[in-house]
């Protein structure tokens, strides 16, 4: 894949046209290298810069105290980050970490500002994806983490789905082997030859076919059943991480808040301490 193509599956360039994609290319954005382990950038640092990952991966997450980290996100060929950098120069909201050796192309502030003067068409294109993720990172901020997943499977679950939890749970029960051992009495009995003409004489053959169609169509819907409550543990166990993931954040933010509070009332404190003395 060559530069052209890589620019091209980012969702922010996607949208240009080969001349102003070119351009880009060829004049505005710089190669940088890390190795394994290094800081790209910290959290609160000035932002003038959005990367773009050529190779390796690239690790963002939030610092907490004790070397304790909170990981967002990871990205790999092909993915951007920092972007809103290259907008409004403030501080970063995250940090950036090279997990392996990476090749990123570097995209600076200033760099941006002069091709967009000179290639007015690509602004309007780079304004409106970037207004698609704002979008969706207030959607997503704005929404609740938790849900019930229980109530929102039960919400589109049809006859046959529904139909196959059923056997699925009659299956697991005293009740079905119940059933199955009196039916199994009732037959032989009914079917014994000192009874007159048996419908189904010993080795009661008809009765085996009937009980193998059973255990045929049994099968599938107890499958169909269990793949479907994997795929509920799933979107419990991602439900769960989400709520981890917003009240990790919530923490490490109320944190933070404290710490600037209680810095901010130890300078009042010496400050009234000094006016006194004085």
């Amino acid at each position: 894949m060559d530069m052209m193509q890589l620019l091209r599956s980012i969702p922010l360039f996607d949208t240009l046209d080969d001349d102003d994609l070119k351009a880009l290319s060829e004049n505005y954005l710089h190669e940088c290298r890390y190795a394994a382990g290094t800081l790209i950038f910290a959290q609160g640092d000035v932002g003038n810069a959005m990367y773009i990952v050529v190779s390796g991966d690239v690790n963002i997450f939030l610092p907490g105290d004790d070397s304790r980290r909170i990981s967002l996100e990871d990205l790999s060929r092909g993915q951007f980050f920092g972007e809103l950098a290259v907008f409004d120069e403030k501080p970063r909201s995250a940090s950036a970490l090279a997990a392996t050796d990476c090749t990123l192309l570097e995209l600076k502030h200033r760099t941006l500002g002069e091709y967009l003067e000179q290639r007015p068409r690509a602004a309007l294109a780079i304004l409106r994806t970037l207004s698609g993720r704002l979008r969706e990172t207030n959607m997503l901020l704005s929404a609740r983490a938790a849900i019930n997943v229980d109530a929102e499977f039960e919400k589109h679950l049809s006859w046959s789905d529904r139909l196959a939890d059923k056997v699925a749970e009659l299956n697991g029960s005293w009740k079905f082997i119940i059933i199955l051992l009196a039916l199994t009495v009732f037959w032989c009995f009914g079917n014994t030859e000192w009874l007159g003409n048996p419908l189904d004489p010993y080795p009661y053959q008809f009765f085996n076919l009937i009980l193998g169609i059973f255990v045929a169509l049994q099968g599938p819907l107890i499958v169909m059943s269990q793949n479907r409550q994997a795929h509920k543990d799933r979107a419990r166990a991602e439900t769960d991480y989400n709520v981890n993931m917003k009240n990790e954040v919530n923490i490490e933010t109320l944190l933070r808040e404290l710490a600037e509070f209680r810095e901010e009332m130890t300078q009042r404190s010496g400050n009234a301490t000094r006016s006194t003395a004085k």
